[in-house]
């Protein structure tokens, strides 16, 4: 199953199309950690991460592990845990359990997560949006179009990003 981005602004898989946005900078091959850019690229969808306080648990087919506050992803390009899940009490990194609801739920884009690479990027999502404001790398749904996303995607589902 792929899920292809299209014309920058929406996510298209079978009949479906949400509306979406993406990084502020737009899309990049070569991506570089902080540069606001969405990574091109075909890459394998990952874990689902929610907020448990606040959402129920997404009907999907894909793994799932509530978010705990002190769950974090480590986007320092020098640490040995570079763009992974972290605990925040022991490294430091991108905070998960947030006070917005930006990643009440969260899909893991398998972007430079298997040969990890430093400085080339971390922390890339689908996450919740609001108002459709460019994001800083993730791509962003409305709630609604996120969860009926969930329900579609199958383990092995890709996003195909160009």
């Amino acid at each position: 199953m792929l899920i292809k981005l299209k014309n920058k602004q929406y996510l298209v898989i079978d009949e479906f199309k949400f509306r979406s946005s993406i990084g502020k900078n737009g899309l990049k091959t070569k991506k570089r950690e902080g540069d606001n850019y969405t990574p091109k690229g075909i890459f394998k969808i990952g874990k689902v991460y929610y907020r448990s306080d606040r959402v129920h648990k997404p009907e999907t087919k894909l793994t799932t592990k509530i978010i705990k506050k002190n769950m974090g992803w480590c986007n320092d390009p020098y640490n040995k845990n570079y763009n992974k899940e972290i605990d925040l009490k022991k490294d430091k990194g991108e905070k998960l359990f947030r006070s917005d609801s930006v990643y009440d739920i969260l899909i893991v884009i398998e972007y430079n997560t298997k040969k990890i690479k430093p400085f080339i990027g971390s922390a890339i999502f689908i996450h919740l949006t609001r108002n459709y404001k460019h994001t800083q790398g993730c791509i962003a749904l409305n709630k609604n179009d996120l969860l009926v996303l969930l329900k579609i995607l199958k383990p092995g589902s890709k996003i195909n990003i160009s």
